[in-house]
């Protein structure tokens, strides 16, 4: 499935403000709605529809929860007992770490075995490790440098310093998506934008209608989370025959214009933002679930989120990202134990509450949850330093070996992959990179990585640039 290069796709949200003057439902979002189309008519073929895969797909959807600022593997899900018999003592090291680290630092957290598969799971995750047999825990991950900016455009985007577009762009530009009424690829990250800012989730050299929606799940009211979704004055009849209208003299403008596609994309934007008004309403509304539901996922930003995330996989939303960890990220370089155990007490619940009902309904199977950061930290302790370090109680960045797990979407489950040392320091049993990680990902979703490309500059590009490779020890 490599597509052919297209023409721009220009349209920009004050543009389509100025054209309709309507207030359509996400036109806030137009820039991001671009539609390549086949056909001049009133209902218009668009580049989001369904594609096919390249082969046989065991996930249809994706499920990002991304761990701002790098989680420590060794105090969630990579235990290292050796850790204990070194407490306070210098250890070797001759790995780079971005600030300078003392002895070692046992975890302050407790590890219990769960399940059949016998996973060990710190009790920071109790209602995670419920589903410890359907959880394959990779703990052999590693990245490229120990600094966010890098890392984090790394693990979403495949390059750490040049702008690319992300791993949700480049699945719904390949796959497309199953609702037509509502975005493709969807990012909910509370309270403003991570580091990177929407780089995060852009489409870059890929047309606009790629790039991901992004939702500041802060904010409770639909109104609010969703710019324009409704119109202050107008009622829906008055919209309707406004859109009719302006559509109509478009059409017209069209065929003077022989079809030209930059303005056919246009078309097709607006008719996306009118089929949306209703649909975004009751997908990101949960009040609409019943009171037990909402209870089981927490009446917080991230219990919102997670159920939202079900909410839209439900509706055949493609690729939903749920950022956790903005404002306080898991970036613990000092008090790590009071830090860690707050952060995972907001996502926790959540978490197994979404799992709990992807199970229950069915969804599981078919899609593929991620969950980890972009790199994790190192088993000796940082030392006070000029950026603001005051005590020795917490962990510098390591790129050098990390977690991350999966459930469901074809995965091997009440599995564990590859290993770091005996302290933590670094992936040395079947290391992976994240290439890998995103290669088997798009694997799992039906997608060639080596053949998912786009031609831009005068060369193919792909998310895994010219690296990767594809893990079947991961499939089921």
């Amino acid at each position: 499935m490599t597509h052919a290069n297209h023409h721009p796709l220009p349209l920009t949200r004050r543009e389509a403000l100025a054209r309709t003057g309507m207030g359509l439902g996400w036109l806030g979002a137009a820039s991001l709605l671009q539609q390549e189309t086949a056909s001049a008519g009133s209902v218009v073929a668009t580049s989001m529809a369904p594609r096919p895969p390249h082969f046989p797909a065991r996930a249809r959807a994706v499920i990002h929860i991304f761990a701002n600022g790098g989680p420590s593997h060794l105090d969630t899900f990579d235990r290292k007992v050796a850790l204990e018999q070194y407490a306070g003592r210098e250890i070797p090291n001759k790995l780079a770490t971005e600030r300078r680290t003392g002895a070692a630092l046992p975890s302050p957290f407790a590890f219990t075995r769960h399940g059949e598969s016998g996973l060990e799971v710190s009790d920071l995750f109790p209602h995670v490790a419920r589903h410890a047999d359907r959880l394959l825990v990779v703990r052999s991950m590693h990245a490229d440098v120990p600094n966010h900016e890098p890392s984090l455009m790394l693990m979403n985007c495949g390059d750490a310093r040049l702008v690319r577009p992300s791993a949700g762009a480049w699945v719904t530009y390949g796959l497309g998506t199953e609702n037509q009424n509502l975005p493709g690829f969807v990012a909910m990250c509370p309270g403003g934008y991570p580091i990177k800012d929407t780089e995060n989730w852009r489409n870059a050299f890929l047309p606009g209608a790629f790039q991901g929606t992004y939702i500041d799940t802060k904010k409770t009211r639909v109104e609010d989370l969703v710019e324009y979704v409704r119109h202050p004055v107008l009622d829906r009849d008055t919209q309707r025959r406004q859109f009719d209208l302006t559509a109509a003299l478009d059409r017209r403008h069209l065929e003077a214009r022989q079809h030209d596609p930059q303005l056919e994309a246009r078309l097709a934007s607006m008719e996306l933002a009118w089929r949306m008004q209703s649909e975004a309403t009751e997908a990101f509304d949960v009040s609409r679930e019943p009171k037990h539901v909402r209870d089981r996922y927490g009446d917080d930003v991230q219990g919102r989120q997670m159920l939202i995330a079900r909410r839209l996989v439900e509706r055949g939303v493609r690729y939903v990202q749920l950022w956790h960890g903005q404002g306080q990220p898991w970036d613990s370089h000092e008090h790590i134990e009071k830090n860690h155990r707050k952060l995972a007490g907001e996502c926790d619940r959540a978490i197994g509450a979404l799992l709990d009902d992807l199970v229950g309904l069915g969804l599981l199977d078919t899609t593929l949850v991620l969950w980890g950061g972009e790199f994790g930290r190192t088993p000796t302790v940082e030392l006070p330093n000029d950026s603001g370090v005051k005590e020795p109680s917490g962990r510098d960045h390591n790129h050098h070996g990390f977690t991350v797990w999966m459930a469901g979407g074809g995965v091997k489950a009440g599995t564990v992959y590859g290993a770091t040392d005996e302290l933590g320091f670094k992936a040395v049993e079947k290391p992976v990179h994240v290439h890998d990680l995103q290669a088997t990902m798009l694997h799992l979703l039906g997608l060639d990585h080596t053949k998912l490309t786009y031609r831009h500059s005068g060369r193919d590009f792909r998310l895994t640039d010219v690296h990767g490779r594809v893990i079947s020890d991961w499939l089921a």
